[in-house]
């Protein structure tokens, strides 16, 4: 079982010595956040547009190299620990979180950089399955401090890719770039429409005035790989294929509604895969449509469109629970509540809610034991501040060489 609480830098400096002893070699630290969707969801593995922003939780790594060829790892979050050879860290380890990591160690071996082993202590406060990135979070704080500590001089964008790979590739699970590209560029105060197949982004800030982005977290546990995202995924692929055969386009991302409406036929015998196309499309119009309701300040128009996205994911995409159902129903009864919908993969997760600032505990009071009265679960709160990406983090000098 995982914990998310928030050690401060001196309790991790002091564990970590404690877990790995002391050394010569210096010891840096640095953080990725972890992030939110605010609308475009499964848009992303389809070549789509997504609109997270980071948020103020994430994920801290302190880390040295160690030279010896030998990788040891441990978690402020889990019980379990993890120690290999040179040889073995290219191997998948079960379902131990230290895949995350090691999947992007991978991606540094593949490209020919001698690593020479490490110790990294990971403590994060992303709650795990919750749809707000954890996994991204380690992946990217994991590539961008490898990055630095040998100075590899790889590119931002092609330390995002070398993580979503290690997701794909390593863990298993086929994401899209959303989460790592989020996670790396993300920029305080603001949010990001990003083009999932070209990778174009634009920053587009955040005025809400008076109105508070809150995250809830259903503790419904979810397992992703092992879940029906990627049955997603691959009913998109049909949707996509069945599609090509009449309109010369590369990725469901390019779907238009229109285009969709107007070739229908072609899914004669396959009225799922129609389902899913057509989110994908209604989805993408919405992106397209909430970044100048944002940036005109209509964030009444911009909560609609959030309103919207959680019924087409719910019927037509069919990610949503009824624990999540639970939560968006509960909200949107809150005259204070602007908007709400499921954010990331679903299947349990969090919903994310535009609330008057003023009645932000006035909506916990509400919600939480209608919520759990309907469904037996305890709902968990989190006001999202959104924040800067993966930076470096100062140490003072007690954390260098010896302790």
């Amino acid at each position: 079982m995982s914990k998310t609480s928030s050690p401060t830098m001196e309790t991790l400096i002091e564990r970590f010595h404690q877990t790995f002893g002391d050394s010569e070699h210096a010891l840096q630290a640095f953080f990725a956040p972890g992030r939110v969707n605010l609308i475009g969801e499964y848009t992303d593995f389809t070549g789509g547009l997504v609109f997270p922003c980071g948020i103020s939780q994430g994920t801290t790594l302190l880390i040295r190299r160690t030279h010896n060829l030998q990788y040891r790892f441990a978690s402020t979050n889990f019980d379990t620990t993890a120690e290999l050879t040179h040889t073995e860290i290219n191997q998948k380890q079960g379902d131990h979180w230290v895949n995350y990591p090691l999947g992007v160690f991978a991606e540094f071996t593949k490209r020919g950089i001698e690593l020479n082993g490490f110790d990294c202590l990971y403590s994060g406060n992303v709650p795990n399955g919750a749809g707000l990135s954890s996994s991204a979070s380690v992946e990217v704080v994991t590539a961008f401090a490898i990055n630095s500590l040998l100075d590899a001089a790889l590119s931002p964008l092609e330390l995002v890719q070398m993580s979503q790979a290690a997701e794909n590739d390593f863990v298993g699970m086929q994401c899209g770039i959303m989460d790592q590209f989020a996670v790396a560029m993300a920029q305080q105060d603001h949010a990001m429409q990003l083009n999932c197949q070209t990778l174009e982004y634009r920053q587009v800030p955040l005025h809400l005035d008076g109105v508070s982005i809150v995250v809830t977290n259903t503790n419904q546990r979810r397992e992703l790989s092992g879940s029906a995202y990627n049955e997603r995924v691959q009913e998109c692929h049909r949707a996509l294929e069945l599609l090509r055969s009449v309109i010369p386009i590369d990725a469901l991302g390019q779907l238009l509604p229109e285009q969709l409406n107007e070739h229908e036929a072609v899914f004669a015998k396959d009225s799922v895969a129609l389902k899913r196309a057509r989110h994908i499309c209604e989805e993408n119009a919405r992106v397209r449509a909430a970044v100048p309701a944002l940036e005109s300040g209509n964030i009444e128009q911009f909560a609609q469109l959030m309103n919207a996205s959680h019924d087409s994911l719910r019927d037509l995409f069919e990610v949503s629970s009824e624990p999540l159902n639970q939560l968006v129903n509960l909200a949107r009864k809150q005259e204070y509540v602007l908007g709400c919908r499921l954010t990331g993969a679903g299947f349990g997760g969090c919903t994310v809610t535009l609330v008057a600032s003023e009645k932000i505990e006035t909506f916990k009071s509400a919600i939480a034991p209608g919520y759990t009265q309907a469904t037996g679960l305890e709902a968990t709160f989190y006001v999202i501040n959104p924040g800067a990406g993966v930076r470096p983090l100062a140490l003072n000098n007690t954390a260098q060489g010896n302790h």
